[in-house]
Parts: structure tokens; sequence; C-alpha cells
């Protein structure tokens, strides 16, 4: 007989078990359809962090969205060096499989990726022990400098600064890829920056244009 399950499973199962009730048997012609396929207009590249969910921030559907979540929102630069490019290939997928015709890069407040992007905090720690997080969060190394010239490394000013200049890098990144850049130059793609405020829950969305992010209407 196998053991019992952990409390956290068991929570999982008690909430698989409301979700066949409440969300597969009612839609099930939902359900159906989604078996033949995916067909997402919307690639979304969001945090990790357990308090942004991009469907439930957005209210959509399954199907509706492809999302990627990564450390602090992270897209890394287009390259072609032997790897494993999980993001890359996510990109890959979704802008030449699926064809999505928006890319949402989703940052949000009190992230721990760019506040430890931001203080170096993880800076020499061995892989393992803090050294992958390191690896990966110095993609912000160039959009951190005229944050801290700034602000400095510490405080929510800074920290709020550092988590805008992380949604921008990303965006100029994606713009990297030949694929993504042909596709926006000829209107089959737009890419868009937005920040999720854990505090009050306000969606904004940046403005290209001016560099700065307005609340969502």
């Amino acid at each position: 007989m196998s053991a019992a399950p952990s409390a956290q499973l068991a929570r999982l199962l008690a909430g698989y078990r409301r979700f066949r009730q409440t969300g597969w048997n009612p839609n099930r012609e939902r359900w159906a359809t989604l078996r033949e396929g995916q067909q997402p207009e919307i690639m979304v590249i969001a945090c990790s962090d357990s308090r942004v969910d991009p469907a439930q921030i957005f209210d959509v559907d399954p199907g509706e969205i492809f999302v990627v979540r990564n450390v602090a929102a992270m897209v890394p630069p287009f390259e072609t060096s032997p790897g494993l490019h999980g993001v890359s290939a996510a990109l890959e997928f979704a802008v030449q499989v699926l064809g999505v015709r928006e890319i949402v890069v989703l940052g949000h407040g009190l992230c721990g990726g760019c506040k430890a992007a931001l203080t170096k905090e993880l800076q020499g720690a061995e892989r393992g022990e803090g050294g992958f997080i390191a690896d990966w969060i110095a993609l912000l190394d160039e959009a951190r400098e005229p944050v801290v010239a700034a602000h400095g490394t510490s405080g929510r000013e800074a920290e709020r600064a550092m988590e805008l200049a992380g949604v921008k890098a990303s965006l100029g990144n994606l713009r990297t890829f030949p694929c993504i850049r042909r596709k926006e130059r000829d209107g089959e793609l737009r890419l868009t920056g937005a920040f999720f405020a854990i505090s009050d829950g306000i969606l904004h969305v940046l403005d290209e244009t001016s560099g700065d992010f307005q609340p969502a209407a």
C-alpha cells in the first residue's frame, strides 16, 4: 500500500477534485476542442513567483495564452552557441509554430530575482547554492547600472526601478531574435511590456514612446 500523501500533495489533490467538478465537467466542449490542438494568439513571459499567475491576472481560459515563467521574467538575447536554450525554444515554438500575434513581458512588484540582481547578494555563490540564480540574473547587469546610479541598491524605490528596467531589458532581448524582429517590422507581431503591482493589484502597461508604465484603463 502506498504511503499517504503529504499535506501539500493532499491540498493539490483536493483542488484537482474541485476542478473536475467545476472546471472540467461543465466545459467538456471546450476541452474537446483543445484536445485537437492549441491556437493561442498571445504569449506571456512572466516570473515564476507564486503570487503572479498570468492566467489569474488576465482571467483567461485554458488555450488562450502560451506562458513561459522563469526567475524575473527574463528573456536572454538571441545566440547560437551550444547549450540548453529553454526560453529561446519556447519563443521559437510560439512565434514560428503557433504564430502568436502578441508577446507580453510581465514583470511584477516585490520580485526577488530583480532584488538579487540589484543587490548582487548572490554573486560568487556556488551553483546549487544560489549560483544558478546569480548566473541567470546577470542578464540584468547592464540594466542595473543606471538604476544604481539613480537610486542606489536598497529601498523600495530602487527595487521598483529595477523591476521596470527588467521588463525593458527583456523587450530589448526579444528584438535580437531575427524572426521576432522581422515579424514585428511586418506588423505580424506586437511586443508589450507590462508590470503587475502586488501591493495594489494594478496592472501597468509600458508606453515605449515615453518609456513610462501607465495604469491599464
